[in-house]
């Protein structure tokens, strides 16, 4: 059974389908990488998933039906979402966002401490400057902290809006590594992209790649 399923998946804005008749399974451990260009409904098709969006359609996470998760209980069940622009908490140290993302498992005190030590081991980076604001990193560290936020809920499913976004060649082949990586915890990862290239430049190994150019999306 694939762990994320969606058929004839339909997002509408108003009148204007932004979204139509788009199907997809994903399995345990699996990376999959959307790629289109921008306006295809890459990142309706990820907030749809996350529950933030009306759809019109079939979605099923581990079997259960979505129709019946809000997005808190998705998230506590192991479905996260790393959006396109991060969505940090500026005012807020390195080491509060990284906590504020555990809060599913805020009554797990002794995992999450586990969890934290873990983040900080995967982006060595961020141990460094963890009493330090989020809104003072730089755009590879920002991208380092939304992932390990995302990472403190242990997600199950990790969908990724262009998290290549914004950074530097050198900068994307390291997220992509522990992108890679997390395919071995057995994390699930969906990610989109506008550019194929960088996909390769990241270099996510053994991908499933689908394209979003089909007329299943229409630009909005």
């Amino acid at each position: 059974m694939a762990l994320l399923s969606i058929d004839d998946l339909t997002v509408a804005y108003d009148k204007v389908e932004a979204v139509r008749g788009v199907s997809l399974a994903i399995e345990a451990g699996q990376i999959m990488t959307v790629i289109g260009p921008n306006g295809a409904g890459k990142t309706t098709l990820l907030s749809a998933a996350m529950g933030l969006l009306r759809w019109h359609g079939r979605m099923s996470f581990d079997g259960m039906d979505l129709r019946r998760l809000d997005v808190e209980a998705r998230v506590e069940h192991g479905f996260c979402l790393v959006p396109e622009r991060r969505e940090l908490f500026g005012d807020m140290t390195v080491a509060d966002n990284l906590l504020l993302g555990g809060y599913s498992r805020r009554r797990d005190a002794a995992g999450l401490k586990r969890t934290l030590a873990d983040v900080y081991a995967l982006f060595a980076p961020l141990a460094g400057r963890r009493s330090q604001k989020a809104a003072t990193l730089s755009g590879g560290e920002q991208q380092m902290l939304t992932l390990g936020r995302a990472l403190m809920a242990k997600p199950r499913l990790l969908l990724l809006d262009e998290p290549s976004l914004g950074l530097a060649p050198i900068i994307i082949r390291e997220v992509f590594k522990v992108i890679a990586s997390l395919r071995h915890l057995g994390v699930s990862l969906p990610l989109v992209e506008q550019n194929p290239l960088v996909v390769k430049t990241g270099e996510t190994h053994k991908t499933n790649r689908a394209d979003m150019r089909s007329q299943a999306f229409k630009k909005s």
